[in-house]
Protein backbone atom coordinates (compact mmCIF):
# COMPACT_ATOMS: atom_id res chain seq x y z
CA UNK A 1 0.00 0.00 0.00
CA UNK A 2 1.52 3.59 -0.90
CA UNK A 3 1.20 6.75 1.60
CA UNK A 4 1.46 10.04 0.91
CA UNK A 5 2.15 12.75 3.69
CA UNK A 6 -0.85 15.28 4.52
CA UNK A 7 1.85 17.95 2.45
CA UNK A 8 1.12 16.38 -0.77
CA UNK A 9 0.34 19.27 -3.03
CA UNK A 10 -3.25 19.65 -3.76
CA UNK A 11 -4.85 22.54 -6.52
CA UNK A 12 -8.79 23.60 -6.66
CA UNK A 13 -9.36 24.88 -9.98
CA UNK A 14 -12.39 26.49 -10.47
CA UNK A 15 -13.83 28.06 -13.54
CA UNK A 16 -17.00 29.40 -12.53
CA UNK A 17 -17.63 32.56 -10.66
CA UNK A 18 -19.48 32.86 -7.12
CA UNK A 19 -20.02 34.06 -3.50
CA UNK A 20 -17.55 33.66 -0.82
CA UNK A 21 -19.39 31.34 0.68
CA UNK A 22 -18.96 28.83 -2.24
CA UNK A 23 -15.31 30.10 -2.23
CA UNK A 24 -15.21 28.55 1.31
CA UNK A 25 -17.01 25.14 0.17
CA UNK A 26 -14.41 24.93 -2.67
CA UNK A 27 -11.33 25.39 -0.02
CA UNK A 28 -13.39 22.81 2.16
CA UNK A 29 -13.72 20.32 -0.57
CA UNK A 30 -10.07 20.27 -1.54
CA UNK A 31 -9.12 19.81 2.35
CA UNK A 32 -11.47 16.91 2.21
CA UNK A 33 -10.19 15.43 -1.09
CA UNK A 34 -6.58 15.38 0.20
CA UNK A 35 -7.67 13.83 3.52
CA UNK A 36 -9.63 11.17 1.35
CA UNK A 37 -6.36 10.70 -0.60
CA UNK A 38 -3.98 10.24 2.37
CA UNK A 39 -6.02 8.26 4.49
CA UNK A 40 -6.49 5.54 1.62
CA UNK A 41 -2.68 5.80 0.37
CA UNK A 42 -3.47 6.28 -3.10
CA UNK A 43 -0.54 8.22 -5.05
CA UNK A 44 -3.11 11.23 -6.51
CA UNK A 45 -6.71 11.67 -6.91
CA UNK A 46 -8.62 13.86 -9.48
CA UNK A 47 -12.42 15.32 -9.48
CA UNK A 48 -14.64 17.03 -11.45
CA UNK A 49 -18.27 17.97 -10.63
CA UNK A 50 -20.07 18.70 -14.26
CA UNK A 51 -23.88 19.74 -15.04
CA UNK A 52 -25.71 20.43 -17.82
CA UNK A 53 -24.26 23.68 -18.29
CA UNK A 54 -20.89 22.31 -18.36
CA UNK A 55 -17.76 21.87 -16.20
CA UNK A 56 -18.36 23.54 -12.42
CA UNK A 57 -15.20 22.46 -11.05
CA UNK A 58 -12.18 20.43 -10.88
CA UNK A 59 -9.98 19.32 -8.46
CA UNK A 60 -6.66 17.30 -8.30
CA UNK A 61 -4.64 15.91 -5.27
CA UNK A 62 -1.44 13.88 -4.71
CA UNK A 63 1.79 12.95 -7.15
CA UNK A 64 1.83 12.18 -10.52
CA UNK A 65 4.22 9.19 -9.35
CA UNK A 66 4.88 7.27 -5.66
CA UNK A 67 7.82 8.51 -4.53
CA UNK A 68 8.51 11.20 -7.21
CA UNK A 69 8.01 15.47 -6.38
CA UNK A 70 5.76 16.23 -9.01
CA UNK A 71 2.32 17.17 -8.34
CA UNK A 72 -0.61 16.35 -10.44
CA UNK A 73 -2.32 18.73 -11.70
CA UNK A 74 -5.52 19.95 -13.10
CA UNK A 75 -5.11 19.47 -16.93
CA UNK A 76 -3.57 16.13 -16.18
CA UNK A 77 -4.19 13.20 -18.13
CA UNK A 78 -6.74 10.06 -16.37
CA UNK A 79 -6.59 6.56 -18.04
CA UNK A 80 -10.44 6.09 -18.30
CA UNK A 81 -10.81 2.45 -18.93
CA UNK A 82 -13.94 1.02 -19.33
CA UNK A 83 -15.77 4.55 -19.39
CA UNK A 84 -14.79 4.21 -22.93
CA UNK A 85 -17.57 1.82 -23.19
CA UNK A 86 -19.95 4.33 -23.13
CA UNK A 87 -18.13 6.29 -25.85
CA UNK A 88 -17.73 3.52 -28.40
CA UNK A 89 -21.48 3.30 -27.88
CA UNK A 90 -21.72 7.10 -29.02
CA UNK A 91 -19.43 6.66 -31.75
CA UNK A 92 -21.89 3.84 -33.26
CA UNK A 93 -25.06 5.98 -32.47
CA UNK A 94 -23.52 8.58 -34.71
CA UNK A 95 -22.95 6.25 -37.35
CA UNK A 96 -26.61 4.86 -37.03
CA UNK A 97 -27.38 8.29 -37.49
CA UNK A 98 -25.13 8.47 -40.94
CA UNK A 99 -26.41 6.00 -42.35
CA UNK A 100 -23.50 3.83 -42.16
CA UNK A 101 -24.69 1.08 -39.66
CA UNK A 102 -28.11 -0.08 -38.64
CA UNK A 103 -28.65 -1.23 -34.70
CA UNK A 104 -30.59 -3.80 -36.00
CA UNK A 105 -28.65 -5.65 -38.79
CA UNK A 106 -27.21 -8.89 -37.78
CA UNK A 107 -23.57 -9.76 -37.36
CA UNK A 108 -23.86 -12.10 -40.58
CA UNK A 109 -24.77 -9.22 -42.11
CA UNK A 110 -22.19 -7.20 -41.07
CA UNK A 111 -19.43 -10.00 -41.80
CA UNK A 112 -20.48 -11.95 -44.39
CA UNK A 113 -17.32 -13.75 -45.21
CA UNK A 114 -17.25 -15.70 -41.65
CA UNK A 115 -20.79 -16.62 -42.08
CA UNK A 116 -19.80 -20.10 -42.99
CA UNK A 117 -17.32 -20.86 -40.30
CA UNK A 118 -18.91 -18.84 -37.13
CA UNK A 119 -21.08 -19.91 -34.94
CA UNK A 120 -24.93 -19.69 -36.14
CA UNK A 121 -25.78 -18.05 -32.98
CA UNK A 122 -23.66 -15.10 -32.67
CA UNK A 123 -24.23 -14.41 -36.50
CA UNK A 124 -28.46 -13.10 -35.37
CA UNK A 125 -26.58 -10.93 -32.93
CA UNK A 126 -26.87 -7.30 -33.80
CA UNK A 127 -24.84 -4.17 -32.03
CA UNK A 128 -28.22 -3.52 -29.65
CA UNK A 129 -26.75 -7.11 -27.92
CA UNK A 130 -22.84 -6.20 -28.01
CA UNK A 131 -22.84 -3.09 -26.62
CA UNK A 132 -25.30 -3.98 -23.69
CA UNK A 133 -22.93 -7.63 -22.83
CA UNK A 134 -25.90 -9.42 -24.04
CA UNK A 135 -24.38 -11.49 -26.94
CA UNK A 136 -23.28 -14.38 -24.88
CA UNK A 137 -19.58 -13.49 -25.66
CA UNK A 138 -16.51 -14.47 -23.38
CA UNK A 139 -14.75 -11.27 -21.38
CA UNK A 140 -12.30 -11.45 -22.96
CA UNK A 141 -9.56 -13.07 -25.62
CA UNK A 142 -8.35 -16.41 -24.42
CA UNK A 143 -4.68 -15.28 -22.54
CA UNK A 144 -2.92 -16.86 -25.54
CA UNK A 145 -4.02 -14.36 -27.73
CA UNK A 146 -4.13 -11.43 -25.52
CA UNK A 147 -0.12 -12.02 -25.20
CA UNK A 148 0.31 -12.61 -29.05
CA UNK A 149 -1.42 -8.95 -29.33
CA UNK A 150 1.33 -7.46 -27.41
CA UNK A 151 3.75 -8.35 -29.77
CA UNK A 152 2.08 -8.13 -33.18
CA UNK A 153 3.37 -5.88 -35.89
CA UNK A 154 -0.07 -6.11 -37.65
CA UNK A 155 -2.19 -3.05 -38.03
CA UNK A 156 -5.01 -2.35 -34.72
CA UNK A 157 -8.21 -3.18 -37.45
CA UNK A 158 -6.23 -6.05 -38.45
CA UNK A 159 -5.67 -7.05 -35.08
CA UNK A 160 -9.03 -6.80 -33.97
CA UNK A 161 -10.39 -8.48 -37.04
CA UNK A 162 -8.41 -11.54 -35.65
CA UNK A 163 -10.22 -10.91 -32.41
CA UNK A 164 -13.81 -10.94 -33.74
CA UNK A 165 -12.75 -13.90 -36.02
CA UNK A 166 -12.17 -16.22 -33.25
CA UNK A 167 -14.83 -14.94 -31.29
CA UNK A 168 -17.84 -15.79 -34.06
CA UNK A 169 -15.44 -19.05 -34.57
CA UNK A 170 -15.40 -20.12 -30.99
CA UNK A 171 -19.17 -19.61 -30.35
CA UNK A 172 -20.65 -18.05 -27.36
CA UNK A 173 -20.26 -18.71 -23.27
CA UNK A 174 -24.10 -19.06 -22.98
CA UNK A 175 -27.10 -18.61 -25.76
CA UNK A 176 -27.15 -15.01 -26.83
CA UNK A 177 -29.80 -12.39 -24.98
CA UNK A 178 -29.90 -15.20 -22.19
CA UNK A 179 -28.12 -13.64 -19.95
CA UNK A 180 -25.85 -10.40 -18.67
CA UNK A 181 -22.56 -11.43 -19.27
CA UNK A 182 -19.68 -8.78 -19.33
CA UNK A 183 -17.61 -8.58 -22.59
CA UNK A 184 -14.11 -6.67 -23.59
CA UNK A 185 -14.43 -8.73 -26.63
CA UNK A 186 -17.73 -7.92 -27.50
CA UNK A 187 -17.00 -3.94 -27.45
CA UNK A 188 -13.71 -4.78 -29.34
CA UNK A 189 -16.01 -6.60 -32.44
CA UNK A 190 -18.56 -3.43 -32.23
CA UNK A 191 -15.42 -1.28 -32.79
CA UNK A 192 -14.21 -3.55 -35.57
CA UNK A 193 -17.76 -3.53 -37.28
CA UNK A 194 -17.89 0.01 -37.33
CA UNK A 195 -14.10 -0.13 -38.73
CA UNK A 196 -15.48 -2.34 -41.60
CA UNK A 197 -18.10 -0.04 -42.25
CA UNK A 198 -16.48 3.28 -42.68
CA UNK A 199 -12.85 1.73 -43.83
CA UNK A 200 -11.06 3.64 -41.03
CA UNK A 201 -9.84 2.96 -37.97
CA UNK A 202 -11.95 3.02 -34.18
CA UNK A 203 -9.32 5.57 -33.19
CA UNK A 204 -9.27 7.52 -35.85
CA UNK A 205 -13.40 7.49 -35.63
CA UNK A 206 -13.29 8.75 -32.23
CA UNK A 207 -10.93 11.48 -33.12
CA UNK A 208 -13.58 12.53 -36.04
CA UNK A 209 -16.91 12.01 -34.86
CA UNK A 210 -16.41 12.31 -31.01
CA UNK A 211 -13.26 13.82 -29.51
CA UNK A 212 -12.83 16.80 -32.45
CA UNK A 213 -16.36 18.12 -32.30
CA UNK A 214 -16.88 17.93 -28.29
CA UNK A 215 -13.67 20.20 -28.31
CA UNK A 216 -11.80 17.02 -26.31
CA UNK A 217 -8.16 18.31 -27.40
CA UNK A 218 -6.45 16.07 -24.64
CA UNK A 219 -8.17 13.11 -25.39
CA UNK A 220 -6.03 10.15 -26.87
CA UNK A 221 -5.71 6.13 -26.15
CA UNK A 222 -3.10 3.86 -23.97
CA UNK A 223 -1.40 5.30 -20.86
CA UNK A 224 -0.72 9.05 -21.12
CA UNK A 225 2.85 11.00 -20.76
CA UNK A 226 6.15 10.76 -22.02
CA UNK A 227 8.41 7.79 -21.16
CA UNK A 228 11.09 9.28 -18.14
CA UNK A 229 9.56 12.71 -18.32
CA UNK A 230 7.31 12.14 -15.24
CA UNK A 231 4.93 14.47 -17.46
CA UNK A 232 1.48 12.95 -16.86
CA UNK A 233 0.36 10.78 -14.10
CA UNK A 234 1.60 7.21 -14.08
CA UNK A 235 -0.46 4.16 -13.20
CA UNK A 236 0.70 1.80 -10.34
CA UNK A 237 0.90 -1.64 -10.02
CA UNK A 238 -0.38 -3.92 -7.04
CA UNK A 239 2.92 -3.30 -5.55
CA UNK A 240 2.41 0.83 -5.78
CA UNK A 241 5.33 1.25 -8.46
CA UNK A 242 4.71 3.63 -10.75
CA UNK A 243 4.85 2.30 -14.27
CA UNK A 244 6.04 4.02 -17.28
CA UNK A 245 4.20 4.85 -20.79
CA UNK A 246 4.15 1.69 -23.01
CA UNK A 247 2.83 -1.36 -23.93
CA UNK A 248 3.35 -3.20 -20.35
CA UNK A 249 1.18 0.33 -18.79
CA UNK A 250 -1.79 -1.03 -20.33
CA UNK A 251 -4.43 -4.01 -22.03
CA UNK A 252 -3.17 -4.43 -25.91
CA UNK A 253 -4.13 -1.60 -28.13
CA UNK A 254 -6.30 -3.60 -30.08
CA UNK A 255 -9.01 -3.60 -27.20
CA UNK A 256 -9.01 0.19 -27.42
CA UNK A 257 -13.43 -0.04 -28.36
CA UNK A 258 -13.54 -1.55 -24.43
CA UNK A 259 -11.33 0.68 -22.81
CA UNK A 260 -8.42 2.48 -23.30
CA UNK A 261 -9.05 6.06 -23.79
CA UNK A 262 -7.44 8.49 -21.32
CA UNK A 263 -8.32 12.38 -21.30
CA UNK A 264 -8.22 14.86 -18.85
CA UNK A 265 -10.87 15.85 -16.28
CA UNK A 266 -12.08 18.70 -17.84
CA UNK A 267 -12.43 17.11 -21.70
CA UNK A 268 -13.75 14.15 -20.01
CA UNK A 269 -16.67 16.33 -17.96
CA UNK A 270 -17.38 17.88 -22.04
CA UNK A 271 -18.34 14.06 -22.86
CA UNK A 272 -20.58 13.15 -19.86
CA UNK A 273 -22.17 17.08 -20.55
CA UNK A 274 -23.09 15.44 -23.39
CA UNK A 275 -25.30 13.07 -22.20
CA UNK A 276 -26.57 15.34 -19.92
CA UNK A 277 -27.84 17.25 -22.46
CA UNK A 278 -28.99 14.72 -24.75
CA UNK A 279 -31.62 13.58 -21.58
CA UNK A 280 -33.20 17.06 -22.65
CA UNK A 281 -33.37 17.02 -26.22
CA UNK A 282 -31.44 16.80 -29.74
CA UNK A 283 -27.75 17.70 -29.68
CA UNK A 284 -25.42 18.74 -32.66
CA UNK A 285 -22.29 17.11 -32.48
CA UNK A 286 -19.80 18.43 -35.48
CA UNK A 287 -22.13 18.15 -38.50
CA UNK A 288 -24.23 15.18 -37.10
CA UNK A 289 -27.06 15.55 -34.74
CA UNK A 290 -28.29 13.09 -32.09
CA UNK A 291 -31.58 12.84 -31.49
CA UNK A 292 -33.07 12.93 -27.70
CA UNK A 293 -34.73 9.54 -28.71
CA UNK A 294 -31.23 8.17 -29.55
CA UNK A 295 -30.22 9.14 -26.54
CA UNK A 296 -33.19 7.34 -24.86
CA UNK A 297 -32.08 4.23 -26.62
CA UNK A 298 -28.43 4.82 -25.14
CA UNK A 299 -29.93 5.26 -21.73
CA UNK A 300 -32.23 2.84 -21.66
CA UNK A 301 -31.28 -1.05 -19.88
CA UNK A 302 -31.68 -3.55 -21.82
CA UNK A 303 -34.48 -5.56 -21.27
CA UNK A 304 -33.20 -9.16 -19.82
CA UNK A 305 -32.58 -10.79 -16.97
CA UNK A 306 -29.62 -9.81 -14.68
CA UNK A 307 -28.03 -6.26 -14.44
CA UNK A 308 -29.57 -3.57 -15.55
CA UNK A 309 -26.89 -2.48 -18.10
CA UNK A 310 -26.79 -0.63 -21.70
CA UNK A 311 -24.41 1.15 -24.31
CA UNK A 312 -21.41 1.75 -21.73
CA UNK A 313 -24.11 2.31 -18.80
CA UNK A 314 -24.99 0.81 -15.58
CA UNK A 315 -28.63 1.82 -14.47
CA UNK A 316 -29.59 2.42 -10.43
CA UNK A 317 -31.61 4.48 -8.32
CA UNK A 318 -30.55 7.23 -6.43
CA UNK A 319 -32.68 9.98 -4.70
CA UNK A 320 -30.21 12.99 -5.92
CA UNK A 321 -30.55 12.40 -9.19
CA UNK A 322 -33.60 14.31 -9.62
CA UNK A 323 -36.53 12.94 -11.42
CA UNK A 324 -37.94 9.55 -11.11
CA UNK A 325 -34.30 8.73 -9.41
CA UNK A 326 -33.06 7.41 -11.93
CA UNK A 327 -28.74 7.27 -12.39
CA UNK A 328 -26.60 5.91 -14.40
CA UNK A 329 -22.89 5.18 -13.60
CA UNK A 330 -19.65 2.89 -15.21
CA UNK A 331 -16.13 3.04 -13.80
CA UNK A 332 -13.42 1.76 -15.82
CA UNK A 333 -9.92 0.46 -14.41
CA UNK A 334 -7.11 -1.68 -16.86
CA UNK A 335 -5.97 -2.91 -13.01
CA UNK A 336 -3.35 0.48 -12.89
CA UNK A 337 -5.50 3.24 -12.84
CA UNK A 338 -9.25 3.63 -11.61
CA UNK A 339 -11.97 5.94 -12.40
CA UNK A 340 -15.80 6.40 -12.07
CA UNK A 341 -18.50 8.61 -12.48
CA UNK A 342 -21.99 9.27 -11.54
CA UNK A 343 -25.11 11.14 -13.78
CA UNK A 344 -28.03 12.07 -11.97
CA UNK A 345 -30.41 13.05 -15.33
CA UNK A 346 -33.11 14.89 -13.86
CA UNK A 347 -31.21 16.95 -11.99
CA UNK A 348 -28.78 17.64 -14.69
CA UNK A 349 -25.54 16.86 -12.40
CA UNK A 350 -22.59 14.46 -12.54
CA UNK A 351 -19.40 13.47 -10.60
CA UNK A 352 -16.15 12.26 -12.43
CA UNK A 353 -13.39 10.99 -10.09
CA UNK A 354 -10.35 9.32 -10.82
CA UNK A 355 -6.91 7.77 -9.38
CA UNK A 356 -3.99 6.36 -10.33
CA UNK A 357 -3.63 3.21 -8.59
CA UNK A 358 -6.72 0.30 -8.84
CA UNK A 359 -5.53 -1.05 -5.28
CA UNK A 360 -8.41 -2.26 -3.33
CA UNK A 361 -8.45 1.03 -1.57
CA UNK A 362 -9.09 3.08 -4.90
CA UNK A 363 -12.74 2.15 -5.57
CA UNK A 364 -13.63 3.25 -1.87
CA UNK A 365 -11.89 6.68 -2.26
CA UNK A 366 -13.52 7.59 -5.50
CA UNK A 367 -16.77 6.38 -3.85
CA UNK A 368 -16.42 8.93 -1.05
CA UNK A 369 -14.86 11.72 -3.80
CA UNK A 370 -18.22 11.23 -5.61
CA UNK A 371 -19.99 11.65 -2.45
CA UNK A 372 -18.34 14.94 -1.86
CA UNK A 373 -18.81 16.08 -5.18
CA UNK A 374 -22.80 15.38 -5.14
CA UNK A 375 -22.95 17.59 -2.14
CA UNK A 376 -21.33 20.39 -3.31
CA UNK A 377 -24.26 20.50 -6.12
CA UNK A 378 -26.59 19.93 -3.33
CA UNK A 379 -25.29 23.13 -1.85
CA UNK A 380 -24.49 25.05 -4.30
CA UNK A 381 -28.34 24.49 -5.47
CA UNK A 382 -29.69 25.51 -2.53
CA UNK A 383 -27.24 28.62 -1.73
CA UNK A 384 -29.02 29.56 -5.33
CA UNK A 385 -32.48 29.24 -3.76
CA UNK A 386 -34.68 32.78 -3.44
CA UNK A 387 -34.45 33.72 0.29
Amino acid sequence: MIHQGIAATLAAVWLTTGSATRQENAVGLATRLEEIRAKAGVPALGAALVTVDGLQGVWVAGKRSAGKEESVAAGDLWHLGSCTKSMTATLVALLVTRGDLAWDTPLGELVPEWVEDGDAELMDVTLVELLCHRAGLPANPDMGALLALRTSTKSLVDQRAEITRAALEQGPSHPPRAAFLYSNTGFVIAGHVAERATGKPWETLMRELVFEPLGMRSAGFGPPGTKGANDQPRGHSAEGKPLEPGPLADNPAALGPAGTVHASLGDWAKYVQLHLRGFRGDVKLGELTLSQDTFALLHTPYDGPGQGYGFGWVFEQRPWAGGDGSALWHNGSNTMWYCVTWLGPGNGVAALVTTNTAAPVAQAATDQTATLLIQEFQRRAKDSEPR
